[in-house]
């Protein structure tokens, strides 16, 4: 865990942490109160927002992952370097949106921090969050009839 108030070196992981943060306050949580916010860093340096917006029918319901991953491909902006989760309690990215953004930056680094305070979790690099992860390359290569 680090606490990155005090290094000026690390002000764009700082940004992305504030940026979290005040998407988290948009989020549309009345099941669970559990509100997540997400900051993604395009490599081009856009900086994508989304929070988590919840459904009564929970299958349907958008983790902020995802949100701030889908304004990046509406902007066509598919390069990505860090993504940024802060939630009550600390948490990481599901395995949906684990596999969602692999699709487009299996070599994300991703970071997780509270919605308060500057204290991250991470560095933790997507890949190896979702090993094995489903590609293009796996759904084109059919098992043989032998």
């Amino acid at each position: 865990m680090i606490n990155i108030d005090s290094t000026a070196d690390n002000q764009s992981l700082q940004n992305l942490v504030l940026a979290a943060q005040q998407a988290a306050l948009r989020a549309y949580a009345p099941y669970s109160q559990f509100t997540v916010g997400c900051a993604l860093l395009s490599k081009s340096g856009r900086v994508y927002t989304g929070c988590n917006i919840e459904n009564a029918s929970y299958s349907v319901t958008l983790c902020a992952e995802r949100v701030a991953a889908a304004q990046a491909i509406a902007h066509q902006d598919r390069e990505w370097d860090s993504l940024v989760v802060v939630s009550p309690q600390r948490v990481s990215a599901c395995g949906v949106c684990r596999q969602f953004l692999h699709e487009f930056a299996p070599d994300l680094t991703i970071w997780n921090g509270f919605l308060e305070g500057l204290s991250l979790e991470g560095p933790f690099f997507l890949h190896q969050l979702l090993p094995g992860a489903m590609t293009l390359r796996s759904i084109h290569h059919p098992l043989s009839n032998s």
